[in-house]
């Protein structure tokens, strides 16, 4: 199953799975239509090519080389949307880019098209070296609605292009995506995690990265059958280091037999993905830092944009709410009397928020623009919570926006907006908890 998930996110963050799986598609779609023959009184008649062998050759041509001039049109463009996004908004988008269903599309049609014709110069017009004049008019009449369907592609790209480096598509679709990481990984624990002793046995990384995926469940069984705790080191989205503790795994007592090392690390390959870069998986702290980021460019002073940052706190408010109505903390694979197995450590909402809102309340503490979004955002949160203990986590962060807010504002005027606003909040939040 891991290594399927594994499999899927790598495709759908290439660039070129797709394109190459048309390609192939496009090749033996030819082959097939090559072997199909039109006679003179067939329906089909009208819609095979009029032309000669030399007519379809030459057509054939053109559409490659046409088709070649588009493709490098097309990525030329690619490259300057990233280079865009990455130095506007934040290098961390540059995997929503490489992910982007229509552009791969886009490309699968220019190389469906590149392929199918260019394998088409091998049967029309000669055979075994010596020209001939019977060619396949129906696979030539293929070529041409590829053309036009690259054509239309062309106008499609450019409209899409045009719509997805605009600052609300982009933060709309870190918004969806870590929304949907929100509902497919929450936590089950958010009371403090169990403490390695002294005699639990520690497994190493395999090799450096980032913890991408981690699937408890799949160490239960062992964890059961051999009568252990298993205790992940990082959450998912932090980094380790080859040789480093990964994983603790200990029985009841320092008395019984230590547990297999070896066994467990294969195990634990299979369940603990590591990769190079952090993904979207189960990794709803990634997503919030690309809308971070954002928000921080915008409001450095070399972009001086408070309401892009603005704009990336209210899609902040969407994920904090359904951050704060779910359970989060550890994820936890337990038996079905109840008692701990398996423990993947998790963040908590205090860190998702404290996280969000120190870096844009420092950012953005000269600016009152900013701060209201964040109370904004506060009260959004607490209109959404479904666990009362999490109040004490927004009334810290609604009295740290006001004290930041008093001290960076030099106007008194503006200043004292905020703390109207942070006033009537936290009186809200007061009479909540009361």
């Amino acid at each position: 199953m891991v290594r399927r998930a594994a499999v899927r996110e790598f495709a759908a963050a290439s660039l070129w799975v797709m394109p190459a799986a048309w390609a192939l598609a496009a090749l033996v779609a030819g082959a097939l239509v090559s072997q199909v023959t039109i006679g003179p009184g067939s329906l089909w008649a009208p819609l095979a090519f009029q032309g000669t062998a030399d007519d379809a050759r030459t057509l054939l041509i053109t559409i490659v080389s046409t088709v070649v001039t588009v493709i490098a049109l097309v990525l030329g463009l690619t490259v300057v949307a990233l280079q865009l996004s990455s130095t506007q908004f934040s290098p961390r988008l540059l995997r929503n880019f490489l992910r982007d269903r229509p552009t791969q599309r886009v490309l699968s049609v220019f190389l469906s098209t590149f392929t199918y014709s260019t394998a088409g110069l091998y049967t029309v017009g000669i055979a075994s070296g010596v020209r001939v004049q019977d060619f396949p008019r129906l696979a030539v009449t293929g070529a041409i609605v590829l053309l036009f369907a690259s054509l239309a592609m062309v106008i499609y790209f450019a409209d899409h292009l045009a719509h997805s480096i605009q600052i609300d598509a982009i933060t709309d679709l870190v918004q969806r995506g870590t929304v949907e990481a929100v509902k497919m990984k929450p936590g089950n624990g958010e009371f403090p995690p169990p403490t390695p002793p002294l005699w639990a046995v520690t497994l190493p990384a395999p090799h450096s990265g980032y913890v991408q995926a981690a699937h408890p469940q799949l160490l239960l069984s062992l964890a059961v059958e051999q009568g252990v705790t298993v205790l992940v080191r990082s959450r998912v989205g932090e980094h380790v280091v080859a040789g480093t503790t990964l994983a603790w795994v200990w029985r009841p007592t320092a008395g019984d037999p230590k547990p297999n090392a070896a066994l467990f690390a294969r195990a634990l390959e299979k369940a603990v993905r590591i990769g190079f870069e952090r993904t979207l998986e189960q990794d709803a702290a990634f997503g919030i830092r690309q809308l971070v980021d954002v928000a921080c460019k915008a409001l450095s002073p070399a972009v001086n944009d408070p309401y892009t940052a603005v704009q990336a706190i209210d899609h902040l408010s969407v994920i904090f709410c359904a951050l704060a109505a779910r359970p989060l903390g550890d994820d936890i694979a337990t038996t079905p009397d109840g008692k701990v197995a398996v423990v993947v450590p998790g963040r908590r909402f205090a860190d998702y928020l404290s996280t969000m809102c120190g870096l844009i309340r420092r950012y953005g503490a000269n600016e009152p623009t900013v701060a209201v979004a964040l109370l904004r955002l506060l009260d959004d949160c607490a209109e959404a919570l479904t666990q009362p203990g999490r109040v004490t986590s927004i009334v810290e962060q609604v009295a740290l926006i006001r004290d930041d807010a008093e001290r960076g504002i030099p106007q008194p005027a503006d200043a004292l907006l905020v703390s109207a606003a942070a006033t009537a909040l936290a009186d809200k939040l007061g009479n909540r908890s009361g």
